[in-house]
């Protein structure tokens, strides 16, 4: 296979990068020489073209020779420049090499590589066994657009062989960790609220893994400040599939996991879900009662201030208005009404479920008991 014979230096470069790059570049025998596209892309640089316009000849080089990237099927991939048996562990290697020197000569400026890009890149390097600098510095431009990432792009299966998760929990974790030690001024809070959302979409997934450890979920769920999440639904949601793909956990256990919501941050629909969980602690049922009860009294507090409030010299209102006056403050006493009676039925629920549980412990400590009084006579 002949190589182009284009010297870099005798190359003009005018209008747009994608209009500059011939189709022949990307032939076979450039992917065989990684030195001359180094050689290549340096000279791009060197000619002050814009990152991104650079970051796009580099996407478009990987995904026509990189498999796995594009989807895209073409034959003509590294993967299959050798086809004899004995060529596995050198494709291998050749592979190796081409995702460590995309990493390496990737721009460093932020926005020069779409975050896409980057997360279908990760596993791949992942795969491949990259140096560990390199894997480094490839996690570090991911995290830089985290809150860029779909869910399904997050979805990286772990193949390492100390890992027992079908996902790799770790990876994310230290992407998470990443993007919330980056410095302040790189990234916003809607930025934090949307990788938060993304995590608890993410642990509802790797939840239904049973090899999933106790610890790795806290550590993930614990990654972002507490304050970031608007609402705990979600992250609800995650911790009651947790509870039902792993049966076996300790009361100490369940515990710990939900104490990781904020009861005041549910919505009514998941506090009633909450308080009818039998999966669900009764300590962590009754908090989130008592944050119900509470929000209740707020609701009750601002009825009576509101028809408490006088208004010196009022004005007399048009018919019209005062009948939206009555309709407003009759939706509310509804409103108020509805909550009043979810309040109580959950409360008598809890009220049931204790008085199960103190049977359950009377007939277990008089079994013991029994136990006690068998083995004395038998002695």
């Amino acid at each position: 296979m002949q190589k182009l014979a284009l010297p870099l230096e005798t190359i003009t470069f005018s209008g747009e990068l994608q209009q500059l790059v011939p189709e022949s570049w990307f032939d076979d025998g450039y992917i065989l020489d990684m030195d001359h596209f180094v050689e290549t892309i340096s000279c791009i640089k060197s000619k002050g073209f814009r990152p991104d316009l650079i970051g796009s000849f580099i996407t478009k080089f990987a995904y026509k020779f990189l498999p796995g990237l594009s989807g895209s099927g073409d034959e003509r991939t590294i993967a299959n420049l050798e086809v004899s048996p004995e060529s596995v562990t050198t494709s291998w290697m050749k592979k190796r090499v081409f995702v460590e020197t995309l990493v390496a000569i990737l721009p460093p400026e932020k926005e020069s590589i779409p975050c896409n890009f980057l997360l279908r890149l990760l596993p791949i390097a992942n795969m491949v066994g990259v140096d560990p600098l390199y894997r480094d510095g490839l996690e570090k431009r991911v995290s830089w657009h985290l809150d860029q990432a779909s869910l399904d792009e997050l979805m990286i299966p772990s193949f390492s062989h100390t890992c027992t998760t079908l996902l790799d929990v770790e990876l994310v974790l230290r992407l998470v960790t990443r993007f919330v030690h980056m410095n302040e001024a790189a990234r916003s809070g809607a930025a934090l609220v949307k990788v938060a959302r993304l995590v608890d979409w993410y642990l509802a997934e790797a939840a239904t893994d049973s090899n999933l450890t106790l610890s790795q979920f806290v550590a993930l769920a614990t990654a972002l400040p507490s304050h970031v999440r608007a609402a705990d639904d979600a992250l609800y949601r995650a911790i009651d599939t947790y509870l039902k793909a792993h049966p076996g956990m300790s009361k100490q256990e369940r515990k710990s996991i939900c104490k990781l919501v904020d009861s005041k941050k549910l919505s009514p629909e998941a506090s009633l879900h909450a308080a009818q969980n039998e999966r669900v602690p009764i300590r962590a049922i009754i908090q989130v009662l008592l944050s119900e009860q509470s929000k209740l009294n707020k609701h009750i507090d601002l009825g009576g201030s509101f028809r408490g409030t006088r208004i010196p010299n009022p004005q007399p209102l048009e018919p019209l208005d005062a009948c939206l006056s009555m309709n407003e403050m009759n939706a509310q006493q509804m409103e108020i009404k509805r909550l009043k009676e979810d309040v109580l039925r959950l409360q008598s629920q809890c009220m049931a479920m204790e008085g199960q549980i103190e049977r359950l412990l009377e007939k277990k400590k008089g079994l013991i008991n029994w136990k006690k009084l068998v083995n004395f006579v038998k002695s």
